[in-house]
């Protein structure tokens, strides 16, 4: 015969492990669109607070998140393709290894239609794609680098837009070394110092 207080023990952690089940989807929870009785209007959904900004999407300035100034900010919340108010500085100092950093996203996003130097002729219209312009004609090179913003952050043409691609930080580091390709491209000898002149003899 068993032993009456081994059946016991034995019957009481049976007990206590079935008692303490309580899987994940029996939890109390929420669900979006379903109903609460914690909230009086019975929905669990909730609106945002007004004025709520998600952290790191306070755009407090309005030139470096849109390339425009004043107005023509403005008008970019509603979809407006303006031109006017592009702005024509950098919102930060630009420095060697910004366009470093400017070069290496360039070659990853833009070079393959606009070319390594800029010239439109990047591989995939080589291989059939329509060209882009060359960023060496008048019209780009005497272009606000606001134009050049708005094109990356919205498209233009066949170009579709790289605003989930690029940051805003990196779009103005891509724009600065579009700037230095323009530079190299159409730099006059005397633009040089006399030792540099030298240098290309």
């Amino acid at each position: 015969m068993a032993n009456p207080t081994k059946l016991l023990l034995g019957l009481g952690v049976a007990l206590l492990f079935s008692a303490c089940r309580y899987d994940m989807q029996d939890q109390p929870k929420g669900k979006a669109y379903r109903g609460s009785e914690n909230f009086p209007d019975s929905m669990y959904s909730r609106s945002l607070i007004e004025g709520t900004v998600p952290r790191g999407y306070l755009r407090d300035d309005p030139a470096y998140y849109t390339g425009k100034s004043g107005a023509s900010a403005a008008s970019k919340d509603t979809g407006a393709k303006a031109t006017a108010g592009d702005v024509n500085e950098f919102p930060f100092p630009i420095t060697r290894e910004i366009l470093d950093r400017g070069q290496e996203r360039y070659n990853i996003y833009c070079s393959p239609c606009h070319g390594v130097v800029g010239d439109g002729r990047g591989m995939i219209v080589i291989r059939g794609f329509r060209q882009p312009p060359s960023y060496h004609i008048d019209r780009l090179r005497t272009a606000p680098l606001g134009h050049f913003f708005d094109v990356i952050t919205n498209g233009f043409g066949v170009m579709p837009d790289y605003a989930m691609q690029v940051p805003p930080h990196e779009r103005w580091a891509i724009i600065a070394y579009i700037r230095t390709l323009q530079y190299s491209q159409n730099a006059q000898v005397t633009d040089l110092t006399p030792a540099e002149v030298q240098n290309i003899k």
